[in-house]
């Protein structure tokens, strides 16, 4: 008992560390943008025009190069799609903002591509999209999965992820790739 509890004391006190741990970037919008935007306050037409001109022509040479990336809010969650499960880096390259709702992902669904026990009888899934589970738990699934088995995975608790196959009982998983 007095085990368990230090254990609960030690989690809690880890918890607001690793919030820390990954502070938010201030989201500096890119000169090549801001040079767009000021052109707005000149008031004579002819300056404003000229400045309108200039700065998205540099604005279309940074896209081109990449030094510049647009993405729309459909995109960010689409990319927050593909890499769900992935332990990333807290770089807030994909929002995180007030402006963020809507494009976060708790949870996805998919199809079953392949899957295989490895030498411990655990199963490691490849989705449809490509990403790769590994069972973490010894919780036995009554039905193999299958190519084209339904599949859904959600976060839950402590930075874990629980996977259903087919409806059935949830394993324990990580991503893997």
């Amino acid at each position: 008992m007095r085990a368990t509890i230090s254990l609960l004391a030690l989690a809690a006190l880890a918890l607001p560390a690793t919030a820390i741990a990954a502070p938010k970037l201030p989201q500096k919008r890119p000169e090549a943008l801001e040079a767009v935007l000021r052109c707005r306050a000149i008031t004579d037409e002819q300056a404003r025009l000229a400045c309108f001109d200039t700065a998205v022509a540099t604005f279309e040479q940074a896209t081109a190069s990449r030094e510049v990336v647009v993405v729309d809010r459909k995109q960010v969650r689409d990319t927050k799609r593909s890499l769900f499960g992935l332990d990333l880096p807290g770089l807030n390259i994909f929002g995180g903002g007030p402006d963020d709702e809507g494009t976060d992902v708790s949870s996805i669904e998919s199809e079953v591509a392949s899957a295989f026990q490895d030498g411990e009888g655990r199963w490691v899934v490849t989705l449809k999209e490509g990403g790769t589970w590994r069972q973490i738990n010894d919780t036995i699934l009554g039905r193999r999965p299958k190519p084209g088995s339904k599949v859904m995975i959600r976060r839950a608790a402590m930075g874990s992820y629980m996977m259903r196959i087919d409806n059935q009982a949830g394993v324990r998983a990580r991503r893997e790739r």
